[in-house]
């Protein structure tokens, strides 16, 4: 009997222990039971490092090594069980410090509960936890306490903010970074990028399913009324039997350290207090001496370059760089030029992808993060190449879209302008809708041309695009040449619009925008630019009007015929319009998809594209409405398609006499070939 006694008492220990699981890091010289991956490391004084200020767009985790168990019946899960899961209790507590060697800084941390240690995710904005494909997709199963320092449009309300995250980067809770203080009976703000360190409490409780934050300074008490406050928030639906907990971060453009100085955690129970004591090795000490030395030798420094500047001022320096006060202003990461000389190899023309107007697009590989890039040499002393250049670093440097290029940084040489952005691998639509214009080397010479099913993929791609630039962000961005050669495809043949060269920003409100001249690519001006020389948020939409009769037809805007009689310009949107008006429409569909197609989706796709290139402004709909019609939310009325025939017609094609017959002979034959400007290089007198 003796021996029964102890041996349920042993049992009911075990249990307990098992259900009370724990552990605590005062420090972490000891890493036992730790698993890292990325770049994360642990410094000699016995700091968590999860990035350093040596690697930029770069990720970096840690988790506890043995999954944790989260449900108190073992067979319970947030998924496959059909009875109602038992959620453990959970609380955590950790010390942390960010140290960046600029402002803004370099993305953030996490504290992190997922069922795998996220091989896969991303850096930047992605914060490590997530990637560009699985952002938002509830099977993640992953909850998240951010410390976000940097602000994407997307996803978040500012750039200094702590908030939950469950399966996405749109946090179901946020709120600016602060504490709650009794000495004034409010909350006092944190900068979380401020190389102080602080402390972070996160409690949940199963049976009540209610989530407390509570950020404070670490050496302040932690305060009794939290920061975030969730009631009725079910994680039986996100968490999974086993989980891993630890932390992620991540770094863009801007070298950042992210630590964790200690952490305690608890399952069923309070996470045990930290050893506050303990010799954390903060940053904070060495950063005031470091200020000190620098209130010293600055402004000897500053006397010492003041001579050499005046001793060495007519001596050419390899590397000199103008920096010009918008590009402190706009904040846009700014790479050297030796960076991106090594990158390219030396800007050989072994690595030129492309060529534009204002100079060539090389590929090139980082030496530091070995990411692939695309780097555009803007030409030397183009003073319109100035215009374009500072446009892009205006315009792209802060938009986030997930059909938009990304830019990541730039650079200034003397008279050479160099813009750095993500490169995608299958390069422009141009190439797919016009087989014919890819070189005998290209990398994508035979690849088949795009199938209809892509092409309307791509075509709502760049729709969403461009209600994003019109409506959703913070300014209205005018792109001004939105086009199909502008849209670029990554691998797995996802648009993104690029080439912000040309575009004009302007506050919500403003109507119309004059311009000191017509810009663009002929085929695509709106003809009222040609009239008043007015750009606004129709034009864009007159352009991608004639962009969707563009991928449809897989002709090029403007045609060119030569025959016994001399060369003749004939422009798109007036050849599908006649066609349209005779009752042959179905002959200007691309003759590659053969009977491979949608016909009410080509047919909508046809309709859409002569309606926002209408002559008259006030027929066209909206990037808004577009997209309604592309993805079957709205339906055209009857008075959009009798809005087509009070569309005018008659262009330089018709005028030199060509009839319908010979508009319609055009379209099936073989004498048709592309062009992107008219034989003397100037807008016709006629166009619409």
């Amino acid at each position: 009997m003796f021996f029964f006694k102890v041996l349920a008492a042993s049992l009911f220990l075990f249990l307990f222990f098992i259900s009370s699981f724990g552990f605590v890091y005062n420090g972490f010289k000891n890493v036992q039971m730790l698993s890292f991956s990325g770049i994360t490391d642990v410094t000699p004084d016995g700091r968590l490092r999860l990035t350093n200020n040596d690697s930029k767009n770069e990720v970096g985790h840690c988790f506890f090594s043995d999954p944790i168990k989260f449900y108190s019946d073992s067979s319970s899960s947030a998924t496959g069980n059909t009875s109602t899961p038992t959620i453990v209790s959970f609380s955590t507590t950790f010390v942390f410090a960010i140290v960046s060697e600029n402002v803004p800084s370099g993305q953030g941390l996490a504290f992190v509960i997922a069922p795998t240690t996220l091989r896969e995710s991303l850096p930047n904005q992605y914060l490590g936890l997530f990637n560009d494909s699985n952002n938002g997709n509830p099977e993640n199963h992953i909850f998240a306490v951010e410390l976000d320092t940097i602000k994407n449009i997307e996803f978040d309300l500012d750039s200094n903010h702590v908030g939950v995250d469950i399966n996405g980067l749109k946090s179901v809770q946020a709120e600016p970074a602060k504490y709650y203080t009794d000495k004034n009976g409010g909350y006092k703000n944190l900068s979380l990028a401020s190389g102080e360190a602080m402390q972070v409490w996160v409690e949940y409780d199963g049976s009540k399913k209610q989530l407390t934050v509570t950020i404070a300074p670490f050496n302040v008490r932690k305060p009794h009324v939290p920061l975030l406050s969730l009631s009725s928030l079910d994680l039986s639906t996100v968490l999974l039997n086993s989980m891993y907990v630890g932390f992620s971060s991540s770094t863009q453009t801007v070298k950042t350290s992210h630590y964790i100085l200690g952490w305690s955690f608890k399952i069923n129970g309070k996470a045990q207090e930290l050893d506050l004591s303990s010799p954390f090795g903060i940053p904070k000490p060495a950063e005031k001496r470091l200020t000190v030395v620098l209130s010293i030798t600055i402004p000897i420094v500053v006397l010492i370059t003041i001579c050499l500047s005046i001793v060495f001022s007519l001596r050419k320096r390899k590397f000199a760089e103008l920096v010009e006060d918008w590009e402190q202003i706009y904040g846009t990461h700014r790479f050297s030029y030796k960076e991106l000389y090594k990158a390219t190899n030396g800007f050989g023309e072994a690595e030129i992808i492309g060529r534009g107007a204002f100079g060539e697009v090389y590929r090139g590989v980082l030496p530091t993060s070995r990411k692939e890039v695309a780097i555009k040499k803007v030409t030397h002393d183009s003073r319109h190449g100035m215009q374009q250049f500072i446009a892009e670093i205006v315009s792209i440097g802060k938009l986030r879209h997930r059909n938009l290029v990304q830019l990541y940084g730039y650079c200034r040489r003397k008279g050479e302008l160099l813009l750095v952005y993500e490169f995608l691998p299958c390069g422009s639509l141009e190439k797919f809708i016009f087989p014919s214009s890819l070189s005998a080397s290209s990398l994508f010479s035979s690849r088949a041309a795009l199938n209809w099913c892509q092409r309307f993929k791509i075509i709502k791609g760049v729709a969403s695009g461009l209600v994003y630039l019109h409506e959703e962000w913070e300014k209205v961005v005018i792109h001004r040449d939105v086009k199909a050669s502008n849209v670029l495809l990554d691998a797995e043949m996802n648009p993104k619009l690029g080439d912000f060269g040309l575009a004009m920003l302007f506050d919500h409100g403003t109507i119309d925008a004059p311009i000191s001249k017509i810009c663009g690519t002929l085929g695509y001006i709106a003809p009222e630019m040609n009239r008043s020389g007015i750009a606004s948020t129709s034009t864009d939409v007159y352009a991608f009007g004639v962009f969707l009769l563009e991928v449809a037809s897989g002709k090029r805007p403007v045609l060119i015929r030569e025959d016994l009689t001399g060369v003749c310009s004939i422009y798109l949107v007036d050849l599908v319009l006649s066609c349209w008006r005779n009752g042959t429409v179905s002959a200007v569909i691309d003759p590659s998809f053969g009977s491979e197609y949608a016909a009410e989706e080509i047919e909508l796709v046809l309709k859409l594209g002569l309606l926002c290139s209408h002559t008259n402004t006030d027929l066209r709909p909206t990037m808004r409405q577009v997209i309604q019609y592309l993805n079957g939310d709205a339906a055209l009325l009857q008075t959009d398609v009798w809005a087509l025939e009070t569309s005018d017609t008659l262009s330089q094609a018709f005028s030199q006499g060509v009839n319908m017959g010979d508009l319609y002979s055009y379209c099936v034959g073989s004498t048709i070939t592309g062009s992107s400007a008219t034989p003397n290089g100037s807008v016709p007198s006629g166009h619409r």
